[in-house]
């Protein structure tokens, strides 16, 4: 069998991997280990980033007082994830592969140290058939500190991992051009790079178990695939759907953004998702704006520069913000923020940002 993709991360949701009850769902779990052993067996490298931790161990456990959010959360983790790694293990041992457990956190994506870590241990389990399977560490991953969910989670690791492809398995076909339960709502099929508007047709509500919507997942799908990735939004319910997804010329119903022609590069995808962890921000004048939009590749200058707001460190991350107070960007600082502001306006001066640690919002 070809398949369309050599490297591809699978992200599955809670509301694929438990039942109403919040128990997990040992058969749909079987049936998509099955499917992933049968792509790893036909030589396509695959790391899942796999939800159902917090909600295996909301079925295991039965605290004996009323928890806060972020206790709870710690303990059915601690539980679930014990659970829900032990289940992969045997699964995936049926069919004689092995898989590695990989926690992380956000504050990981923040250093480029830590990054480049997560990368070299996911990368030495690829080169040894070991399949990575990836989650938040939720035990000590706590209000700020947390991902947005796992959508974002698996953005993150697509694009770290230089992934041909990114598919997102939800209890949904995809995107609808209308209510989900309205049956004259159609799945919106491709998405391209431009800037489409999905915001009239995105249902704002959340899943029944994991912390997203489809929202997150629109915009999560659109960044990863700026940055040259395909992205699959599908439903992981349906029998075979990985099989049919990533077979040569699959007609299966699903909604796929196409990945941007234009390359980018690892240390701009990196700084493309750490805008999170921006420690300030620069300010632009317009005649900094228009240079910076331009095709011509261009760094941010100290003479375009009209104020800073924040303290941050020489190559922290810093948000980009034109007149109108609109986010341009964020980049990498290349002085401390007492030394940029007491150097702005300034000309010849090494950049304040260079363009190879700049990156630009889609316009």
């Amino acid at each position: 069998m070809a398949y369309q993709f050599t490297r591809i991360a699978i992200k599955i949701g809670s509301n694929v991997l438990t039942r109403k009850d919040g128990s997990l769902d040992v058969t749909r779990m079987s049936a998509l280990a099955d499917q992933v052993a049968e792509l790893h067996q036909h030589g396509v490298e695959v790391i899942l980033i796999s939800s159902g931790a917090v909600a295996s161990g909301r079925s295991e456990v039965k605290p004996n007082k009323k928890l806060d959010h972020v206790s709870a959360r710690q303990l059915y983790s601690a539980v679930g994830q014990a659970k829900l790694i032990n289940r992969y293990f045997e699964l995936f041992r049926e069919h004689k592969i092995a898989c590695g457990q990989v926690l992380t956190t956000k504050e990981n994506f923040g250093s480029r140290t830590h990054y480049l870590n997560q990368k070299h241990c996911m990368e030495v389990m690829l080169e040894n058939k070991v399949i990575p399977i990836v989650n938040e560490n939720d035990t000590i991953s706590v209000t700020e500190l947390m991902f947005t969910d796992n959508d974002e989670l698996s953005g993150l690791i697509a694009t770290m991992m230089g992934m041909d492809a990114l598919i997102i398995l939800s209890n949904i076909d995809g995107i609808y051009n209308g209510n989900p339960q309205d049956p004259a709502s159609e799945v919106i099929r491709t998405i391209d790079n431009g800037r489409q508007d999905l915001s009239e047709y995105v249902q704002t509500s959340k899943s029944s178990f994991g912390r997203g919507g489809m929202l997150t997942k629109c915009n999560i799908a659109r960044k990863v695939a700026d940055e040259g990735i395909t992205v699959i939004i599908a439903n992981g319910k349906k029998n075979n759907i990985l099989l049919e997804l990533l077979a040569k010329g699959s007609d299966t119903v699903c909604t796929r953004f196409l990945p941007s022609p234009k390359p980018v590069s690892s240390v701009k995808k990196w700084i493309a998702h750490s805008e999170g962890f921006a420690k300030g921000e620069i300010h632009i004048n317009k005649g900094a704006e228009e240079a910076l939009l331009d095709p011509k590749a261009t760094s941010i200058l100290l003479v375009g520069v009209t104020h800073i707001k924040g303290e941050f460190e020489k190559d922290d991350i810093v948000k980009i913000i034109n007149e109108e107070g609109i986010q341009l960007g964020v980049g990498c600082a290349g002085y401390d923020s007492k030394e940029a502001t007491r150097l702005i306006g300034h000309r010849d001066l090494k950049p304040l940002i260079h363009y190879d640690y700049l990156y630009l919002d889609q316009a």
